[in-house]
């Protein structure tokens, strides 16, 4: 009598294997979504607070935490849209006196600072005379304190920050009026570095001649547009910057 042919044509023996293979391959699956998931939340956490691993630059009354000062300057940066009716408190607040200088003085300060409203935050202007001697791209040792003293400021509002240098129509020296205006712009952004703010949050621009906020007329008007801008981008989209 002839035999019987066993039925499944030889797969049930070998059938759990394959149901085995499928279930390990949804589990490392699984693992290692959840591995990226992590990751992810970690990365963003890190770029909101805007922690590096390094020491962060503190200005406080008290052991970790950040002065009256600082915590109302950052508020009052996150709004471009109060910055010009609350400018001459900013104003007060980026350089009160006990801060200043010993050789600067607040009206000097304040006639050569300006804080204005852009459409992706708000803009500090600091004239040349400020922070530079005359054709020089090195930021003398007054200016050097004037940026140590924004670098809680910029740490406290974590946005992007794009520095630019920009001169007057008045011929200097080679390599000329582009190169030192990025030069003076690179300078200031060393000094934040010193900071640990991040570097990633920074980028640098040189303009030159080519963006004058007035004409260039008058002595009065070119000093005015030898200046630094300090950009501090707080409008940008929900994600990448707060």
């Amino acid at each position: 009598m002839a035999r019987r042919k066993k039925s499944g044509g030889g797969l049930v023996g070998g059938g759990w294997l394959i149901t085995y293979s499928d279930l390990m391959t949804l589990l490392m699956t699984f693992f290692v979504l959840l591995l990226s998931m992590s990751s992810m939340d970690r990365m963003t956490i890190t770029r909101i607070s805007g922690y590096d691993g390094g020491a962060a630059p503190i200005e406080s009354g008290s052991a970790g935490r950040l002065s009256d000062r600082i915590r109302i300057l950052s508020k009052l940066l996150r709004d471009p849209d109060n910055v010009l009716m609350q400018s001459e408190r900013i104003k007060d607040l980026l350089f009160p006196d006990d801060i200043l200088p010993p050789e600067v003085k607040s009206g000097d300060v304040k006639e050569n600072l300006r804080v204005l409203a852009h459409p992706e935050g708000v803009v500090i202007v600091l004239t040349d005379g400020l922070l530079f001697a005359e054709g020089s791209a090195e930021l003398d040792e007054q200016g050097v304190k004037l940026m140590e003293a924004l670098i809680p400021v910029i740490y406290s509002v974590n946005a992007d920050v794009n520095i630019s240098g920009h001169t007057d129509t008045t011929p200097v020296p080679p390599p000329g009026n582009d190169e030192l205006s990025v030069q003076r712009a690179l300078s200031v952004l060393r000094v934040f570095l010193t900071g640990k703010v991040p570097a990633d949050r920074f980028s640098v621009s040189g303009y030159g001649p080519n963006k004058p906020m007035y004409p260039n007329d008058t002595p009065e008007n070119r000093a005015k547009n030898r200046r630094v801008e300090i950009l501090l981008k707080t409008t940008k989209r929900l994600g990448r910057y707060v």
